[in-house]
């Protein structure tokens, strides 16, 4: 019967091992240095407040992690977690909300939210949130604001009336300098002020982003964040996940960093290990969503 036993647990084990290894995708912890699995991360936000997802925008693997994170999350912390998106603006939160609640059309949604072009990628977060009845954050700066700053930079924002300032974080937005100038640079190709005003544009996007979480962490004591953004804002825990730590110094967070790797078979992790606290490498042979 021992011998029975033994064997049952070692073939689930050799199971679940080759399941794994069927995954589109694989996760590493960096500070245990090990392959881990979803549920590790969920396990991991017990005493976290906000875990980012820094995503490519157009990964189809990292966008069914991120539901599948969200609904773990949830189903392990009931009603005590929260979605954010860079992919929504401040000021169309009404909306949300509405949305959110079963008043408005999804088209109606779709439209006056001004939802990105590849909403489709991100329905079933907003889905999930709305049938669980779980709060969204629109986290990130309309497009006249960001595009404001890239013409004249981020003094320009203190030109705008006082009922413009709910959908700004505070005034005046400090540029990040070091290693995030540095590799905006490098992205870029140089420096310039053409290029100084776009990075103030940036630097507006992460701020507004951070001051978003924040501002509702310190609105609702206990609830989890999972925010989701493209992955330079928050690599390296610079940009957003910076500006976060300094409105809220006291928050614990965790970021993963996802993206495909033509090395996907066998990755070489310790190239990555100043990302994020987990990183995630996607099946680069599958299809991209757009």
């Amino acid at each position: 019967m021992k011998y029975l036993l033994s064997l049952l647990f070692l073939t689930a084990a050799i199971g679940l091992k080759a399941q794994n290894l069927n995954l589109p995708y694989k996760i590493y912890d960096v500070r245990k240095q090990k392959v881990i699995s979803v549920d590790d991360i969920i396990a991991d936000m017990k005493n976290t407040d906000v875990l980012f997802f820094g995503e490519e925008h157009n990964d189809s693997v990292g966008h069914d992690l991120e539901a599948k994170i969200f609904e773990k999350l949830n189903k392990t912390y009931p009603q005590q977690v929260a979605l954010s998106m860079e992919m929504f603006h401040t000021d169309v939160q009404p909306i949300m909300n509405e949305f959110l609640a079963g008043l408005i059309s999804e088209k109606n949604f779709i439209k006056e939210g001004r939802a990105w072009e590849n909403y489709k990628d991100y329905k079933p977060l907003i889905e999930y949130s709305k049938a669980n009845k779980l709060q969204v954050i629109t986290g990130n700066a309309a497009a006249r604001y960001s595009n404001a700053v890239t013409k004249e930079g981020l003094v320009v924002l203190e030109k705008f009336p006082a009922t413009s300032l709910s959908f700004l974080p505070p005034l005046p937005i400090d540029t990040a300098t070091g290693r995030y100038y540095q590799k905006f640079n490098q992205l870029l190709g140089g420096h310039g002020m053409g290029t100084m005003k776009v990075y103030q544009t940036q630097n507006f996007w992460d701020a507004t982003m951070a001051w978003s979480v924040s501002k509702f962490i310190n609105a609702n004591k206990g609830i989890k964040v999972f925010h989701i953004n493209g992955r330079f804002h928050s690599d390296e825990k610079l940009g957003t996940l910076a500006k976060l730590q300094q409105y809220s110094p006291k928050i614990k967070i965790l970021n993963i960093s996802a993206f495909s790797d033509p090395a996907f078979e066998k990755p070489d992790w310790e190239k990555f290990n100043n990302l994020g606290d987990y990183i995630i490498i996607t099946d680069p042979k599958l299809k991209r969503s757009y």
